[in-house]
């Protein structure tokens, strides 16, 4: 079911978006915690059905939003600051409690979201040389296993993430 053939009861409240958004932006937010919601209940069909969901969109755009959500929430759940071992340290966490419930979990696609999302690699070809239901797969798995500590509500990083990349991108226009 798209997020558009949803009726409003089927909705949860996480799923209410700002009504200046673009329909993009909706539905890469509809999409996201849809992915979301899955990764919180270990539901692996859940979870291919929300990644076919986000494949459907633009890959750019998605990716560009959920990295931005990934920086977030490595700027919350380290506040005074990121070392290699805390990135190490939340790869370990999110692939040891992911492999449990989804046997084929590829943990450099897990590694490349966390480098991809810092800049330390080329977002571009990681996601080329991994597939993009692959990279979208493990981008929700990481935000999903990095909001365990935090907080805020996984809504509120989406719609921040949005946001940004939209202010962003206006100041960038002439």
């Amino acid at each position: 079911m798209t997020p558009d053939q949803r009726t409003p009861e089927q909705r949860t409240p996480e799923q209410s978006w700002p009504t200046h958004w673009p329909k993009v932006a909706r539905d890469i937010a509809d999409a996201t915690a849809d992915a979301l919601a899955a990764v919180r209940a270990a539901n692996r069909d859940g979870l291919l059905v929300a990644v076919e969901e986000l494949r459907g969109l633009s890959f750019e755009q998605v990716s560009s939003v959920h990295a931005a959500i990934v920086r977030e929430l490595l700027e919350d759940t380290h506040p005074d600051g990121l070392s290699s071992e805390d990135v190490q340290d939340a790869l370990t966490v999110c692939a040891k409690s992911t492999i449990v419930w989804l046997p084929d979990l590829d943990v450099q696609a897990l590694a490349a979201v966390y480098t991809g999302a810092l800049g330390i690699s080329d977002l571009e070809d990681d996601s080329f040389r991994i597939g993009h239901g692959a990279y979208l797969r493990s981008a929700v798995l990481v935000i999903g296993s990095l909001s365990t500590g935090v907080k805020k509500a996984q809504s509120a990083y989406i719609i921040r993430a949005i946001d940004e990349i939209a202010r962003a991108q206006t100041i960038e226009m002439p």
